[in-house]
């Protein structure tokens, strides 16, 4: 696979979002759920429950510990997503026999339209 570079998703950083996930892990044993680890490592971190607990899913995932697709399995789908759309644009522009069917323009160059005095259409 090409090098991928890094894109920083959301406001917070990823040494944060690691640290908050190795917290939660470490921290649900003795809280009693891992909800109440979420909650208790959110507000000492400052971001929210919900994107403490989003974390912690996607880091589930990536580890095995939780069925779904990692992460790297998410990125490679949106790149097979991507590629399909360009090839079916690319379909509809081009009929059976080769030849292109998609938009056409009719405008005469400048020079044409010089030469000629105006639109060659518009005689």
């Amino acid at each position: 696979m090409a090098d991928v570079k890094p894109r920083r998703r959301g406001r917070y950083p990823s040494e944060l979002r690691e640290r908050a996930v190795r917290l939660v892990f470490e921290a649900q044993e003795h809280a009693g759920s891992q909800w109440a680890a979420i909650c208790s490592i959110a507000e000492k971190l400052g971001p929210t429950p919900e994107t403490v607990r989003h974390w912690v899913r996607r880091a589930e995932i990536d580890e095995g510990r939780r069925p779904g697709l990692t992460t790297e399995e998410r990125q490679r789908l949106k790149e097979l997503e991507r590629e399909n759309r360009e090839l079916r644009r690319a379909n509809e522009m081009a009929d059976p026999t080769g030849e292109r069917t998609g938009p056409v323009n009719y405008r005469a160059s400048r020079s044409q339209e010089q030469i000629h005095g105006g639109h060659p259409h518009a005689r």
